[in-house]
């Protein structure tokens, strides 16, 4: 059986270990671009064998919180360009997750004051990072969005292409389509959201042609062994909903991506964000359905990832928050030291407390 710390080739990646840092949204660049605390944070947490940054807005239409660093201007491909520069030099590999949130944002995040866009003009019951009249970050309800007119999915689609192009140009070793947590892409998938009536909306094949078309958009401008993309089969996060024939668009997903030679595909379970739990099994049937790489995410740690791997349920496992308060993270785990919870009230507060002052392990 394989370990968590055995190396794994990922496409023309080869990584130091099968341990995968998950996306997390920090909230720090406060001017919209990676600055030289991203480039201490991602670096100080290279030892894992894939980093996945944090959600990376495609465009200003694809924001959804205040200060996450973007990757559509010539500013931030420089400053992801010194994050994937420090990890590389320590031996590490870096995806960029692409980010449309869609509906879950705000009109004080979106250009001009307009409207957020998704499937329907449905507000999603959440509260989203945006901003005061004076600009100051507050927590804001989600606004109403409007949904995008058939015409416009071939813009949204030739921007993520991009965004994936500039995620080259700053030296990312392949990018992850965000699919999951209720954002955009999900938004389209889901049967009880989507009420559309157009070719993107009513049948299981239709309610995944948006995220299809991105993905083969994608794969074709900068190759399939670089792309990967992350779901949340019976995700609740964002305000989705369930629906009748669930099960069968999820494994159609499956099947769909296992036509495609991708880098991987990323199973995210939200139960440790405070959703439902994928249902039992339904991990294993996926599984079957699709026969390329597969990370899975879902609150792991040491003996769950490597009981993950033994079971032969995936390829790489991603944890998150661990990696917070423990950027040696893997050689923790290796050497049965200490792990540290990494304070929640500062997740996304601002400034390097909580974000690049946790230490390495020190023996006392």
């Amino acid at each position: 059986m394989p370990s968590i710390f055995d190396k794994f080739h990922l496409g023309p990646n080869g990584l130091k270990n099968r341990l995968v840092m998950a996306p997390m949204t920090r909230s720090r660049a406060v001017s919209h671009d990676p600055d030289d605390d991203t480039v201490l944070y991602y670096a100080q947490r290279a030892s894992a064998g894939l980093i996945i940054t944090e959600g990376t807005p495609i465009s200003e239409e694809g924001r959804g919180y205040a200060y996450t660093p973007g990757i559509y201007s010539a500013a931030q491909v420089e400053g992801w360009r010194r994050v994937t520069d420090a990890v590389h030099d320590r031996g590490g590999a870096i995806f960029c997750q692409l980010w449309h949130v869609g509906r879950q944002s705000h009109v004080s995040l979106q250009p001009g004051g307009r409207l957020p866009v998704s499937s329907a003009a449905v507000a999603a019951n959440v509260e989203v990072w945006g901003f005061d009249a004076n600009g100051n970050a507050i927590s804001v309800p989600a606004s109403v969005p409007r949904p995008l007119e058939t015409g416009e999915i071939a813009r949204v689609v030739a921007g993520i292409v991009a965004a994936a192009g500039n995620a080259m140009e700053a030296g990312f070793d392949g990018v992850e389509i965000h699919a999951a947590n209720g954002y955009l892409f999900e938004q389209f998938i889901n049967g009880a959201l989507n009420t559309r009536t157009d070719r993107y909306g009513g049948s299981v094949e239709n309610r995944l042609r948006f995220v299809l078309e991105a993905l083969d958009a994608i794969t074709q401008a900068i190759g399939e062994l670089r792309t990967g993309i992350r779901v949340a089969p019976f995700g609740r996060f964002g305000d989705m909903h369930s629906y009748p024939d669930e099960e069968a668009t999820w494994l159609a997903v499956a099947e769909a991506f296992s036509k495609r030679t991708l880098a991987y595909v990323h199973l995210s379970d939200q139960e440790t964000l405070g959703a439902e739990a994928i249902p039992a099994g339904f991990v294993d049937k996926f599984r079957a359905h699709y026969s390329g790489n597969l990370i899975l995410a879902g609150g792991f740690e040491k003996q769950t990832a490597q009981a993950a791997l033994d079971a032969g349920r995936a390829e790489l496992i991603a944890i998150g928050r661990p990696f917070i308060a423990n950027p040696d993270l893997v050689e923790r785990y290796r050497n049965d030291w200490p792990v540290e919870t990494p304070d929640r009230a500062l997740f996304y507060t601002g400034g390097k407390r909580g974000y690049v002052d946790y230490l390495p392990y020190q023996a006392s």
